[in-house]
């Protein structure tokens, strides 16, 4: 989106939720810098998307518009994002591994399109799974007292 690579952010989830009279338009960025998104981040993408969506008829004219940071269990897409969460824990989905299981990310291999990641099961056993065949991985979040 070119509203935001103006702004040093990139988008890393984008979800339509509400009804079609009041749509929500939800909105998860990160800096490329990789820093802490601030909230002047998101106030900045958010006039960005705002202006956008106002001068087509994308939506239409009663949204509501929620930007935000991917937060501490942020999804994990992409190889770049299995690469950036080495040695952390997530929660990942896929029947190669047996359904959903908590592991930590080791690494990430191959080529773009063929790319593999490394993880570490429970037990310490590591596995070897094509990132094409995870359904669906977020970071884990263990609150600490």
């Amino acid at each position: 989106m070119a509203e935001l690579d103006a702004l040093q952010l990139e988008l890393v989830e984008l979800r339509k939720r509400g009804s079609r009279s009041r749509p929500v338009v939800d909105v998860r960025v990160e800096r490329r810098d990789q820093q802490p998104v601030t909230v002047d981040d998101c106030s900045r993408a958010s006039r960005a998307i705002e202006a956008r969506l106002d001068a087509g008829e994308i939506i239409g004219d009663r949204y509501v518009l929620e930007v935000s940071s991917p937060g501490v269990e942020r999804q994990l897409r992409t190889a770049a994002d299995w690469r950036r969460f080495v040695g952390q824990p997530a929660n990942v989905l896929s029947e190669a591994l047996g359904g959903r299981v908590e592991v930590e990310v080791v690494g990430v291999d191959g080529e773009s399109g063929g790319e593999s990641v490394t993880v570490r099961m429970p037990g310490g056993d590591e596995r070897r799974v094509p990132l094409a065949s995870i359904k669906e991985a977020r970071l884990a979040f263990h609150w600490q007292r």
